[in-house]
């Protein structure tokens, strides 16, 4: 009896984005893209971000996903990334991936900006530290 679909997964740290059976998967790696189909042969390999598209039941899905990695065992694939953004539409996708970058991009802002002042605090002590010691 011959095989027609993987079972993919798609992870990302806190939850499982994307558990179904697909006929053809599409991925970009560092070196380019690749195309899995059952029968492909097992591999590793790393993901850079773009769009992975995987094929079931005669519609193609698609997901925006950053850097991870992906291994093909048997016909189970599993994806694990850092982030990944889901539409059946690549117009909607787009829209999604960009308010969700631009809400990263504040989120990392903050983060820098808390940082700076915990190194300036860090940097006023020791000074401070260093004219008791005078």
């Amino acid at each position: 009896m011959e095989q027609n679909n993987m079972t993919i997964k798609v992870m990302v740290p806190e939850r499982v984005v994307v558990k179904t059976d697909a006929s053809k998967i599409i991925a970009e790696a560092v070196n380019g893209s690749f195309c899995l189909f059952p029968r492909h042969i097992d591999l590793v390999s790393v993901l850079v971000p773009g769009i992975l598209i995987y094929e079931s039941e005669g519609e193609e899905h698609y997901l925006a996903v950053d850097e991870g990695i992906l291994l093909k065992c048997g016909f189970e694939v599993m994806v694990s990334v850092i982030n990944a953004v889901e539409s059946e539409d690549l117009g909607a996708l787009e829209d999604t991936v960009r308010k969700q970058f631009k809400r990263l991009d504040e989120d990392e802002r903050l983060s820098r900006s808390a940082l700076e002042k915990l190194e300036a605090d860090f940097v006023r002590r020791f000074i401070e530290l260093q004219e008791e010691r005078r």
